[in-house]
């Protein structure tokens, strides 16, 4: 395998336990559906191995006919075939909702009616119930309540904030940098609550954390000073949604969404919140006026006499 391909195969092996991880606790899928799907996937992630793939991230016509025909020559049943394929819509789906991958590449393998749903956002008092979730008693209570009001301060993507370092964080100024998709650096600024617990974790927390492992470039760490993964996001997110009480599906990437639909609710321009949460293309940000239109929609129809 060449160095290029193993790199690419790290990386899909990694979006790979992520979209596992959100299969099971964001879609609520079947046990048997997952193992199914997986053992589609890490096929397709053996066929990148030996070169089949140059991107993953963008694949072309050729290369995925090229993995069809793969299957075919493979002597698998139809059947088989067309569950592979979904395996795979699924999984590109999963990488645009993480933003991970370019929009030509989502439409070239999607299907109507295939996971297609508006983002689920939370109201602005369940924001505050999720962000009031770490207590006093929690083992790592000012971390976890710097990570929350980080990521809705800032409507940062997962991967964001994990990779989050300290010479990125000016909390003096009240702003961070972040390091986005094609590491592209945008700043976005931080709000009292956000910068007030980060001042704490920082100076309270993480010094105790990162005691053992000397200097440490990360923001977020666990204890010994290690780096935060998305999948350890994930799990910390879900632990204070079960406690306030949240819907199962809410995840990390919902306090992004609600970030950039309660800005347009207030009143920002669409441009505005582009710039914020770092789409390339405006189109992706105009998702979020959708969202907001479906919500005030829900609104007329409970509150009107006549709705």
């Amino acid at each position: 395998m060449s160095s290029e391909a193993a790199r690419q195969f790290a990386a899909l092996s990694d979006d790979l336990t992520a979209f596992r991880h959100y299969m099971t606790a964001e879609r609520g899928m079947a046990k048997n559906t997952i193992l199914a799907y997986g053992r589609d996937l890490d096929r397709f992630a053996g066929w990148l191995a030996e070169g089949g793939l140059e991107d993953y991230l963008a694949p072309t016509l050729r290369e995925l006919a090229n993995y069809l025909g793969r299957l075919r020559d493979e002597r698998l049943a139809p059947p088989s075939v067309a569950r592979h394929l979904v395996a795979l819509k699924m999984f590109y789906r999963f990488l645009r909702l993480e933003e991970r991958t370019a929009q030509g590449t989502v439409e070239l393998l999607s299907s109507p009616g295939l996971w297609e749903r508006i983002p689920q956002v939370l109201s602005p008092e369940n924001v505050e119930k999720l962000l009031a979730g770490p207590q006093e008693g929690d083992r790592f209570y000012l971390r976890d309540r710097a990570l929350l009001e980080t990521l809705y301060a800032t409507g940062s993507r997962a991967s964001e904030v994990v990779g989050l370092r300290l010479e990125d964080v000016y909390l003096d100024s009240a702003f961070l940098k972040c390091l986005g998709k094609g590491n592209k650096q945008r700043v976005v600024p931080l709000g009292r609550p956000a910068v007030a617990a980060l001042r704490a974790y920082l100076g309270e927390q993480r010094p105790g954390l990162t005691k053992a492992a000397g200097e440490v470039p990360w923001v977020f760490v666990s204890r010994g000073g290690r780096v935060l993964t998305r999948e350890m996001l994930w799990v910390i997110v879900k632990k204070y949604v079960r406690r306030a009480g949240l819907n199962s599906r809410v995840s990390p990437h919902t306090l992004r969404h609600s970030f950039a639909t309660h800005l347009l609710s207030g009143g920002a321009d669409l441009r505005t919140v582009q710039e914020l949460l770092g789409h390339a293309n405006i189109r992706t940000t105009q998702m979020y006026t959708h969202v907001d239109r479906d919500r005030l929609r829900s609104v007329h129809r409970k509150f009107h006499p006549r709705g």
